[in-house]
């Protein structure tokens, strides 16, 4: 599957997330509310994806839509926010945006979703979600880093 779409952005994806979240909830009924336990279900969705999936470039836009809600879970939840990758990390993660922790380093919350499909159960948004590091909304953001890939201020 031909990872990379350079139409992605990083100034879009909060308003995309949320747009697919509520198109999203009100035809299924998934509960689909910015939550960690809402990770799981996009595993599942993705999964299901997996088992239906004829062709998978057909599949290339709902998996963009579940990893822009799962990146903009990690906005909400971990203070992360949404970066557009510098051509070094976009060959690196193989999309065009992710999210970047407080501490610094670079997640690929697209990128997890498409592996997710691709590969398996082995891969898991809800997993992700529980190694980035999540700083209480009361403590000031922290300089430098913690260990990870770090990414060029944007």
């Amino acid at each position: 599957m031909d990872r990379v779409s350079r139409t992605l952005r990083a100034a879009d994806m909060s308003g995309r997330a949320s747009a697919f979240a509520a198109r999203t909830t009100a035809r299924t009924r998934l509960p689909l509310d910015f939550s960690a336990a809402s990770l799981r279900i996009v595993d599942r969705v993705v999964d299901g994806l997996r088992r239906g999936a004829g062709d998978p470039a057909g599949a290339a836009p709902v998996l963009q839509e579940l990893g822009a809600y799962v990146g903009e879970v990690l906005v909400r939840r971990a203070r992360a926010r949404w970066v557009d990758f510098d051509d070094m990390a976009t060959e690196l993660f193989g999309q065009p945006v992710g999210v970047r922790t407080p501490d610094g380093r670079g997640w690929n919350p697209l990128g997890k979703v498409v592996n997710r499909f691709e590969l398996g159960p082995g891969e898991s948004a809800y997993e992700l979600f529980l190694l980035v590091p999540r700083l209480p909304k009361s403590l000031p953001l922290p300089r430098g880093t913690a260990g990870g890939l770090r990414l060029p201020a944007a």
